[in-house]
């Protein structure tokens, strides 16, 4: 992607073509991180059409080599991507792929050297093609993994640049060992005039298989009927 194009904005169903190799993006013993593939854009749905939920889903995910079960494993789809699939194929809500202009590396060490370095520094990792604006949208579902117990820098470059007021943000991760880690505090501090509910983290290493849990908590948030 280059700078100065219109937002890219996808829908995603075709993530179940490599789950077998999905594996949790984090870090062994402290969840960090990983980075994020391109992602193939498409149409976003316009939420003012009738019937439309006013839903966003903006995430951030990496493949490449990831933590699995105290080892290494290569994705091919990164595991918040395929939860991030299995949420719009439920709900048909409008998705926002978060891709670094400076991407993260296929390597895991490397990944994980860099992530430290931008906790370190507080970093703004700069995102491509940014969303003008989230007004057209009531409920905010963020996505991303774990790293090092919070969600990677690149997620607070885009929670910064919004005003959250009058919306509800729900948090939803994929991780190691952390679980929500710090995400309800870091969204909490740069959602200015947000509200939060629940938040949903899965396991990296059994995103592809919680589809179950994933509706189970789209019906408790109120975004999928029972």
């Amino acid at each position: 992607m280059t700078h100065g194009t219109s937002p890219k904005l996808e829908r995603r169903s075709l993530l179940r073509l490599t789950l077998a190799g999905v594996t949790a993006i984090g870090v062994a013993a402290c969840d960090t991180p990983s980075s994020s593939p391109t992602a193939e854009p498409s149409t976003m749905p316009d939420p003012s059409a009738s019937g439309q939920q006013r839903v966003l889903l903006a995430y951030f995910s990496r493949a490449g080599e990831n933590y699995y079960n105290g080892g290494r494993r290569t994705l091919q789809v990164g595991n918040t991507e395929v939860v991030a699939g299995m949420i719009q194929d439920a709900i048909g809500c409008a998705v926002y792929r978060i891709n670094a202009a400076d991407p993260y590396s296929d390597s895991y060490d490397a990944t994980v050297a860099r992530n430290v370095r931008e906790q370190d520094a507080d970093a703004r990792p700069e995102i491509t093609d940014p969303l003008p604006s989230l007004d057209q949208y009531d409920t905010i579902l963020l996505g991303s993994p774990i790293w090092n117990v919070r969600p990677p820098m690149i997620m607070s470059t885009f929670t910064d640049r919004y005003d959250f007021s009058g919306k509800t943000v729900f948090p939803l991760v994929t991780h190691a060992v952390s679980g929500l880690g710090q995400a309800p505090q870091v969204y909490t501090a740069s959602c200015r005039g947000a509200t939060f509910g629940e938040g949903l983290a899965i396991r990296g290493e059994e995103a592809a298989d919680s589809i179950d849990t994933v509706r189970s908590w789209l019906q408790r948030i109120g975004l999928l009927a029972r």
